[in-house]
């Protein structure tokens, strides 16, 4: 299903005309000089071609034949090379020599009955050329080990770019296509075709080898795969041109660079996406709206309204079409997400449907995270919530790197599939609020989204008996947000009465066994509590009354005895009633106290979503 989704996407690019898509039997390469040729072979002057728009030289990018996948054997490319097998001359190799002899052999063969001038200067230039000649002014020692090409001098085209190369290439491939050792039913296109033993390298995945890795393989040092008499690639057959489609495409999406909108990185997971509709302008609308609602900067206001506006609309049932006549309903979407492990990728998800019902997904994922006071601009990106699951360190901001590695992965699979939300995602917030202490926006929406999906998909439903409040609720029954509720209280009673001279609340030194053992540490702090409460009765009466007042009305709603424990769940809704009442400066009534606890949990807000 991948593979072919793949392989039918590099097919309409290509027959669009992609920039930076190369057809079967080539790729993009780094190339960093060219030799320019007389029609007689003799060098007329060695270019430096490399992009010079950066601070540092780079090599250029130019989409060249395939390069043979070498191991310890010698094998030339095909019209370039690096100077040991073009040159024969090298900084490393120790066998310059026999690869500059396979480079002229591999051309003197396959080139022999060519008319071509440009190739036929090729052909002279061989001839001619020794090692000594590779001497200043024409080459430095700069040079060595860099990737060259040939062009012939008055022309603009590189030499593996006329036409009669590329039919010499296209014979090339024939041989090797009849050269395979086995022809079977591809598994991609479903024709028989001579089958890949090896795929081509796939490359851009973070933590992968930067030399690239494979999503199909068979390990060699297991004979396990041999045993039905199968080699390598003939176990799960895919035809050389599927091969090279799928992987073209895909390294194709994983190129890196800010003008590349289909690849976002969350945390281990290198997510890419396209869009499948029959006007590429459709396709494009669809993937730039995708892309925004799945990674809408905190820090952009137009866009993050943009993306509000979005989601409200889909979630009011309105059609893409009236927000924008390119963007269709209907219009396919694949998302995939890839992962390293060792020398190989592995799929961490793959989701496909309709524009129209992912927004609707994202939307209502949006909707599961409102809570209020809102902490955001617009819905938090998937980066932002998994940041709020690793530790606050002091002075240094949030690292991805710090994140469970499958975290990632299966929070977004949730999204993108409405599915519940991993329950680690909330046994790693609240672990993380009781270890720094930073009860923030985010984190408590984030409690507030997995419980309040759950009870929406009918799972646990002995559990959640309640639904989970957006606001601040004063009739809710259940003890966990109750308790939190009265936890936020105590702690502005403690600010309140002893003002700047607190060095750390309540919250710093009992938040942790508060949420989750209140039958051992409320007495404690209400007995506590009368002690501020009859400082605040001198300096303050009223504000002394409304927080009595608070602590009844909370009190009288929990029973005669506080819980032995709450569970995970219970804990989630303690950090929802914290947040939502030492939030309430935001409603109308909210006191003093109230105001000076917000203010603080505020600025921990947001901390953890910048």
């Amino acid at each position: 299903m991948i593979l072919q989704a793949l392989n039918t996407y590099y097919q309409r690019l290509l027959a669009r005309g992609e920039e930076g898509l190369s057809p079967f039997g080539y790729s993009p390469e780094k190339i960093s000089y060219e030799i320019l040729l007389a029609p007689d072979g003799r060098v007329v002057d060695v270019n430096d071609i490399r992009d010079t728009s950066g601070k540092k030289l780079v090599a250029r990018t130019l989409i060249a034949p395939q390069p043979a996948k070498r191991t310890a054997d010698i094998k030339s490319n095909f019209l370039w090379d690096k100077t040991s097998y073009v040159l024969g001359v090298s900084a490393t190799s120790k066998r310059a020599g026999e690869e500059h002899q396979a480079f002229k052999l591999l051309h003197q063969e396959s080139l022999s009955n060519t008319r071509d001038a440009g190739l036929r200067a090729l052909l002279q230039f061989l001839a001619a050329w020794t090692p000594d000649y590779f001497t200043t002014p024409m080459f430095s020692d700069e040079m060595l080990d860099a990737n060259f090409v040939f062009r012939l001098d008055g022309e603009t085209t590189y030499l593996h770019e006329r036409p009669a190369s590329k039919i010499v290439r296209a014979e090339l491939l024939a041989k090797e296509e009849g050269a395979t050792p086995m022809v079977a039913t591809c598994l991609v296109s479903g024709e028989r075709l001579g089958i890949a033993r090896l795929h081509p390298a796939i490359k851009g995945v973070n933590g992968a080898q930067t030399s690239g890795a494979n999503i199909v393989s068979f390990n060699p040092e297991n004979a396990a795969f041999s045993s039905y008499g199968k080699v390598q690639g003939e176990n799960a057959p895919v035809s050389n041109q599927a091969a090279f489609a799928y992987t073209t495409v895909l390294n194709h999406l994983l190129r890196r660079g800010e003008h590349n909108r289909q690849r976002i990185q969350i945390g281990d997971a290198s997510v890419v996406f396209w869009a499948e509709a029959d006007d590429a302008d459709q396709a494009q609308e669809a993937e730039l709206t995708f892309e925004s609602l799945l990674n809408a900067p905190p820090d952009d206001s137009q866009e993050a309204a943009r993306v509000r506006e979005v989601l409200e609309q889909i979630a009011k049932g309105r059609p893409l079409s009236e927000l924008n006549p390119k963007l269709q309903d209907g219009t396919r979407m694949f998302v995939l997400g890839l992962a390293p492990n060792a020398s190989r990728i592995s799929i961490r998800f793959w989701e496909t449907g309709t524009l129209g019902m992912l927004a609707q997904r994202l939307a209502q994922h949006a909707q599961d995270f409102r809570i209020e006071p809102v902490p955001w601009k617009t819905a938090p990106a998937t980066r932002r919530v998994i940041l709020a699951t690793v530790p606050n360190r002091e002075g240094a901001m949030p690292k991805m790197d710090d994140a469970f590695n499958n975290l990632a992965g299966e929070f977004m699979r949730s999204v993108l599939s409405g599915r519940p939300y991993p329950r680690s995602l909330l046994a790693n917030t609240l672990m993380r609020i009781r270890s720094d202490g930073n009860l923030s926006g985010l984190r408590a929406a984030i409690c507030k989204g997995i419980l309040a999906r759950e009870k929406r998909l009918g799972i646990h439903t002995h559990i959640h008996k309640e639904e989970v409040p957006v606001s601040l609720d004063k009739q809710s029954e259940n003890p966990g947000y109750r308790l939190g509720r009265l936890f936020a209280v105590l702690e502005a009673v403690q600010r309140s009465a002893l003002g700047g001279q607190v060095n750390a609340t309540i919250r710093d030194r009992y938040y942790g066994a508060a949420s989750a053992t209140p039958a051992s540490v409320f007495p404690v702090l209400l007995r506590n509590t009368q002690n501020h409460l009859g400082k605040l009765r001198k300096d303050k009466p009223g504000l002394a009354v409304n927080l009595e007042k608070d602590i009844r009305e909370i009190v009288d709603g929990l029973g005669e005895q506080f819980p032995r424990s709450l569970r995970i769940e219970d804990q989630g809704r303690f950090a929802i009633g914290y947040y939502h009442q030492s939030q309430s400066r935001f409603t109308k009534g909210g006191t003093e106290a109230e105001q000076d606890t917000a203010d603080s949990n505020t600025d921990n807000t947001e901390g953890a979503a910048a």
